[in-house]
């Protein structure tokens, strides 16, 4: 059983335009390809600890900035931050992660795992780069590779390269107790891992996107082991 953790927001459906607890379908078609059971978390839920006693893994899921309170910044004029879901995820995350939960973070997922362990992030890449090479246009993922460290999980899982897509203006900067084994070819960090966990993965790409189950597979592999346990 797998938690992705969702967005609360505004939603249009039929004749209905209300606030909604929702994710993009292709994170629950993943899990379930893989073999999992998906279940969407909403905030409240997050922040309760008993929730962990029915979860057997978690997928942080892709979304809005993280507050750059929580590194020691004042933020930058481009981030849009959602305090109720950082909240949440930064507490389940802490909940999963001292229980040793299998935890897979996507995009936004990766830099909660960073700033979770003390990181930092940067806020607004193109400041970096000067251009928004990691996304496209609205909507529109960017393509690049990502070379991933030797003897690293994400290696093993993935192989020397790949390629990757993207849909992201901030990338982390500190990646605080957390190894950098993966980076895009300007630098940018990719995947991090946390050492000593069954399974604590994060990639900076949307694989919800992708006709790759290799990173799915993995966590819901793990899970039936936290299961069994």
């Amino acid at each position: 059983m797998i938690g992705i953790t969702g967005y609360a927001d505004q939603a249009r459906w039929g004749v209905w335009d209300m606030r909604a607890v929702l994710v993009p379908e292709r994170y629950a078609t993943q899990v379930e390809a893989a073999g999992g059971l998906a279940v969407v978390v909403p905030h409240a839920s997050a922040l309760d600890p008993q929730l962990m006693d029915v979860l057997d893994g978690l997928l942080l899921a892709g979304g809005p900035d993280i507050d750059p309170s929580r590194f020691g910044a004042e933020p930058h004029p481009e981030i849009v931050v959602r305090h109720d879901r950082d909240e949440a995820e930064f507490a389940i995350l802490d909940e999963a992660l001292q229980r040793d939960v299998p935890v897979l973070g996507i995009c936004r997922g990766m830099q909660v795992m960073a700033v979770h362990s003390g990181g930092s992030l940067i806020q607004h890449l193109p400041d970096v780069h000067g251009e928004d090479r990691h996304r496209g246009g609205a909507g529109v993922f960017s393509e690049h590779a990502v070379h991933l460290q030797p003897g690293s999980l994400v290696h093993s899982l993935l192989g020397d390269e790949l390629a990757v897509n993207s849909y992201h203006h901030q990338g982390v900067d500190d990646p605080g107790a957390l190894s950098v084994t993966g980076r895009a070819d300007d630098g940018t960090i990719e995947v991090l891992e946390l050492a000593g966990k069954r399974f604590a993965l994060g990639v900076q790409w949307h694989p919800e996107a992708m006709d790759d189950l290799r990173l799915f597979s993995a966590l819901v592999n793990a899970a039936v082991d936290t299961h069994r346990t």
